[in-house]
């Protein structure tokens, strides 16, 4: 008997990567000395924790 996985993001993560998807968390991104936001390409301090531009958040 095959246990399931507990989140149901899980259990889609594991579909894609049945597929042959490539399952990666996404964070910032780093252009010089700044972290870019990988949805909008917005450009904000190293202190920033949440895009001001669209709103986006790495998930922790």
């Amino acid at each position: 008997m095959a246990s399931a996985p507990d989140d149901a993001g899980d259990v889609f993560d594991q579909f894609l990567t049945d597929r042959g998807h490539a399952v990666d968390e996404v964070g910032w991104e780093r252009e010089y000395n700044k972290k870019q936001c990988p949805e909008c390409s917005g450009l904000h301090d190293l202190t920033a924790s949440s895009c001001t531009v669209c709103g986006w958040e790495p998930s922790v």
